[in-house]
């Protein structure tokens, strides 16, 4: 038996994982989570003077077994200070039966598509099927792609984008443009999001922007950006007042807007209506209303690094093109 393990960078990453196929993986771990068929997933973060790690990790047992661990340097200051990206990590594949290390990747493009094949997923299941406008806030590389995977789902008649970096907004308006007409760069949050069916908030922000008044009813939101406790995009209010979902009800409530919302003691963890998977494996309804407010409370479920990871390395030893060492030499 071979001891190699492969390597691959971010855009070796990016050639093999497509939208359409990390949307379907997530999904379908959503499911199984959801039908308790899988191991409950795990974390630990740990804070740095100017950021932070957080290390997620799950077993994925299908017709092979594989353990999947990421670990994701947060730093919000790189981009203007070092010129490095705000997240960096590395993905480490093991074969869950014997403990053999299959593949090291790079963490970035895998937590950008996973991230926003979840928002796609939850969207499905909980949006208006009608929905016609999206808001985008945020307009990094979580934004695009978010963007971009929702756009395979919803038919959008107007996008509207905000952020604190006009020049973000400015780029995604052009990107997006090629293939819709009616997108906007918004001067501020609230004129983004008015009358907006879809709103994603993917931004570091410590502070709450979001608020009920400017949400119309039967909006769904997808609240990406807090994936620690010192993150908050919405205010508490709008979470009392909306049907939470979560992706992981433990992990919202240390690290996402649940925990705000329990912190300033307005909510308890029964508020959470469901987690994302009672919702795709049926155990629980989803949309009842066209006029009911619903927030995905989006952590990062370690499943979801689990699926699009192993997509990667399975199309990565058929091509047999990639680096690999043998770290047992």
């Amino acid at each position: 038996m071979s001891t190699d393990t492969i390597i691959l960078t971010r855009s070796q990453v990016a050639s093999l994982l497509h939208h359409e196929e990390c949307i379907a993986a997530v999904e379908e771990m959503f499911r199984l989570h959801g039908e308790g068929k899988t191991q409950e997933p795990s974390i630990l973060g740990v804070h740095a003077v100017t950021g932070g790690f957080h290390i997620k990790a799950g077993v994925m047992d299908l017709s092979k077994s594989y353990f999947v661990a990421k670990m994701n340097a947060n730093f919000p200051g790189n981009p203007k200070q070092f010129s490095l990206p705000t997240i960096q990590g590395v993905v480490i594949v093991c074969d869950a039966a014997n403990g053999r290390l299959l593949a090291l990747t790079d963490s970035i493009e895998i937590t950008i598509q996973r991230t926003g094949a979840a928002t796609a997923v939850a969207a499905k299941y909980l949006a208006k099927k009608s929905s016609e406008k999206l808001a985008v806030i945020g307009c990094g590389n979580q934004g695009r792609v978010s963007m971009e995977m929702l756009s395979s789902i919803f038919s959008f008649k107007e996008i509207r984008l905000f952020d604190t970096e006009p020049i973000n907004a400015q780029k995604l308006q052009t990107e997006a443009s090629l293939v819709l007409k009616n997108v906007g760069v918004c001067a501020t949050v609230q004129e983004a999001v008015k009358e907006a069916d879809i709103i994603i908030t993917c931004t570091p922000s410590r502070k709450p922007f979001l608020t009920r008044d400017m949400v119309s009813p039967g909006a769904f939101i997808a609240a990406v950006g807090a994936d620690n406790e010192e993150k908050q995009e919405l205010d508490e209010a709008l979470v009392f007042e909306s049907k939470l979902v979560a992706d992981i009800t433990a992990q919202c409530a240390t690290i996402g807007e649940l925990h705000h919302a329990l912190e300033r003691g307005l909510v308890t963890r029964e508020h959470v209506y469901a987690q994302l998977g009672e919702v795709v494996s049926g155990r629980k309804e989803g949309r009842t209303s066209e006029e009911e407010i619903i927030i995905f409370d989006s952590t990062g479920m370690a499943l979801q690094d689990v699926a699009s990871a192993v997509i990667v390395y399975e199309k990565a030893i058929t091509r047999n093109n990639s680096l690999s060492l043998d770290f047992m030499a």
